[in-house]
């Protein structure tokens, strides 16, 4: 039987552990994957942990996970253009730490031949957040974003994006990350005190648009202090902030499109996602431990 990572009780990292999960087999619109590479968020933490039960009740044993990348190797009635052997990446929510998955077609895109397995399996997740917030904050050429957190997952993406799209970007980090930043097209500032003054040395003529991926109340703070139109400040991570004063709260959408465009731009040089450290798919609660340890710049993934 095929390995998974997976839980059967709420807890820290230690209750992830291997299980063993029935062969699948696709059915009607549906494709096998024999999964290379899975990427490791800090969702996938707190769906462990049991903090997000009320939104995605966990059903023991669980799988965990929700973005791969693998070979295709069934293919189920009434799917055309895709054929054993095809190599793709795609979302599977809280079933891709596996070793082998059913998914919809419609939930998959052809692999970019140049992009590196464990990049592909990290792209769906961090890619598609990204792109979604910046299309709601309605991110354009000649506007100045800032970044909160923008060494990370998504920040990474974010930062690329919005330069594809046009636009300067500022990021915050630690300091470790600035030469990472400025390689990924972003000019750089530390967090701590004189934040907002900094970045105001960087944007003489202000900032448009600020992202917030960090959720920590400095990146709240000079988010409302710099950006007049509080349309314009979108958080992934502090939602009870966004009632409080008016932000936008940013919900990722996944489909096929929106990977589609993301591999595109990896295709055409605009985008590139670092991952910090690869584990084999058994170590996966180790993987837990350094993501929710933080300071992990751009993804780690699972390898199979």
């Amino acid at each position: 039987m095929p390995l998974a990572m997976g839980i059967t009780e709420f807890g820290s990292a230690d209750v992830l552990r291997p299980i063993e999960v029935p062969e699948p087999v696709a059915g009607r619109g549906q494709l096998r994957v024999r999964v290379k590479a899975a990427g490791v968020n800090l969702i996938d933490c707190r769906i462990r942990a049991g903090f997000m039960n009320s939104i995605y009740p966990a059903t023991f044993p669980q799988v965990l996970g929700n973005e791969f990348a693998g070979v295709v190797d069934q293919v189920g009635a009434g799917v055309t253009g895709l054929a054993v052997g095809d190599e793709v990446l795609g979302f599977a929510f809280m079933q891709s730490y596996t070793e082998v998955l059913v998914v919809g077609a419609d939930q998959i895109v052809a692999k970019p031949p140049t992009m590196p397995w464990e990049a592909a399996g990290s792209l769906s997740a961090v890619g598609q957040t990204a792109y979604h917030a910046l299309r709601t904050l309605r991110v354009g050429p000649g506007e100045t974003v800032l970044v909160h957190a923008a060494a990370g997952g998504v920040g990474t993406v974010a930062v690329q994006l919005a330069r594809a799209w046009g636009a300067t970007v500022i990021g915050t980090a630690s300091a470790g990350n600035h030469d990472y930043l400025r390689s990924i097209g972003a000019e750089p500032v530390a967090y701590g005190d004189g934040l907002a003054d900094r970045v105001r040395s960087l944007a003489p003529k202000g900032v448009d648009v600020a992202f917030d991926a960090h959720g920590g109340q400095e990146a709240l703070e000079v988010s409302l202090e710099l950006v007049p139109d509080r349309s314009r400040i979108g958080t992934i991570a502090n939602f009870r902030a966004a009632g409080q004063h008016g932000i936008t709260m940013l919900r990722s959408e996944r489909s096929a499109e929106t990977l589609a465009a993301l591999t595109r731009l990896y295709t055409d040089g605009g985008l590139r996602l670092h991952v910090q450290r690869t584990y084999p798919l058994r170590q996966a609660a180790d993987a837990h431990r350094e993501a929710e340890g933080g300071h992990v710049r751009g993804k780690l993934a699972l390898v199979v």
